[in-house]
Formats: C-alpha cells, structure tokens, sequence
C-alpha cells in the first residue's frame, strides 16, 4: 500500500473541489500535456486498471504513469472522448459514469502481468461508444487514485475484434509479431 491508498473502508476527509479534479482528468486523458498531468496528478497516484496497459503505465505511479495511459489510448484512438452523464462525489471520493468513444486508426496493443505484449490488435476504422464507470480518490487537490469498470466486450464487438473474421485474425497475429518486435527494440 502506498501512501496514496487508504485501507478499504475507511473514510477520506472531505474535499469540496474533489468532482472538479475527477472531471479535469477527462480532460487531460484527452488531450492534455504531460505538465498538465504533473499539476493534476498526485505523485504516488495509483491506478488499479493498470494491469493490462504498457509497462510504462504500471511501472511508476504518479503523473508519467496516467500519461502514458493517455498517450496508449490516444495513439490507438483517434477523436478519444468521454461524454460525461452522471457524477457522484462523497468526500474524497468520485464516481463518474460516462461513455467513452473514439475511431479505432492504429494498432491497439494489450499487456500480460509480465508486461509483455498479449494481443495486438491492428486498426479497422471503426467508431466505437461504450459505458465506463471510474472511481476517483482526490488527496491534497489531486488525482490521487484510480479504480474502472468498463465494457471492454462491447468496445471489442464495435470495433469488429470478435467475433474476428479469418482474415482479421492474420492481421492480429502480424501486428502482435510487430508490437512485440518494437517492444524488444525498445529494450
């Protein structure tokens, strides 16, 4: 547990600029700067979803970890947005449900608890709009903790990765030999 995490059930204090903060990181995810997240993002920031995305995500905490999650969907998905639809806040914690979309124009690549390459899945152009929930915990003013509930099926079956076509199926296992490839370069 770092400093950042609290024990389950215990109450934060109260933060009444905390909905602010949650929802300026939409913004962020978005299209902010990486000086935008080091002003945002606590520095022991933990995010709990980190487990499938680039080891530069899950190797550090903090601002450079949220922005290399911002850069991985933004380089995968063009047009990324979030249309916010609800937003619950108690104290120092924020409950923000919302849809997140997007247009699917370059390789999409998950991550094994090793941090090696999974599954890549290569562009198909399409849209996509699925439901998320994120659980946001604010400390001293910042984003300090991270937790989601997302419809990754329905994100998969929007942008046509399953049922994958035989043809579909060449393609992902081209570009995970690709994403994998650049990976040890990138060593």
């Amino acid at each position: 547990m770092t400093s950042a995490t609290r024990n389950p059930g215990e109450r934060g204090p109260l933060d009444a600029g905390a909905e602010a903060v949650a929802l300026k990181s939409f913004e962020l995810m978005e299209r902010g700067t990486r000086e935008q997240f080091e002003q945002l993002i606590h520095p022991r920031c933990v995010n709990h979803e980190a487990k499938d995305e680039p080891p530069a995500s899950r190797q550090q905490h903090g601002p450079a970890a949220i922005y290399a999650t911002a850069l991985w969907l933004r380089e995968a998905f063009a047009e990324l947005r979030w249309e916010i639809h609800e937003v619950v806040s108690e104290r120092d914690l924020v409950v923000v449900h919302c849809t997140m979309s997007g247009r699917h124009v370059k390789p999409f690549v998950s991550y094994d608890a090793d941090g090696e390459v999974k599954e890549a899945f290569p562009p198909t152009g399409r849209r996509f709009a699925t439901t998320q929930t994120h659980w946001i915990r604010v400390e001293d003013g910042r984003f300090a903790e991270h937790w989601a509930n997302r419809d990754d099926l329905g994100t998969a079956e929007q942008l046509g990765w399953v049922p994958p076509s035989p043809l579909y199926l060449v393609r992902m296992a081209l570009a995970k030999r690709h994403a994998r490839r650049a990976a040890r370069a990138g060593d």
